[in-house]
């Protein structure tokens, strides 16, 4: 069964446009470079001020570990997290798993 997993950024007050430049610019080339698993990217609006929120989907837990730790050894993935980490207050992270009923990403 698939396991989602769901990363919310908190980004430090006024700083989202710096994060979105970096994720633009370095941190989507990096990870597109690794294997497709994620759904999508989305920014907070009303209600949720400064998140960054990532949804992936991996067929299991060894399928998102092996790819976080292939993510991690990039040596262009550590140059980036090193610029963008600075900017996030908090993180948090949540593994789902689908309801076995609606629509499946």
């Amino acid at each position: 069964m698939a396991i989602y997993e769901l990363r919310t950024y908190s980004v430090t007050v006024g700083k989202m446009p710096e994060v979105v430049a970096h994720y633009s610019q370095e941190g989507w080339p990096v990870l597109a470079k690794h294997p497709q698993k994620l759904v999508g990217y989305f920014t907070g609006d009303v209600g949720a001020l400064n998140e960054l929120i990532h949804v992936w989907k991996f067929d299991d837990d060894a399928d998102r570990r092996a790819f976080w730790a292939g993510v991690y050894a990039d040596a262009d993935f550590q140059a980036f997290v090193a610029k963008i980490r600075p900017l996030i207050r908090e993180q948090s992270n949540k593994l789902m798993l689908s309801a076995p009923w609606g629509p499946q990403p």
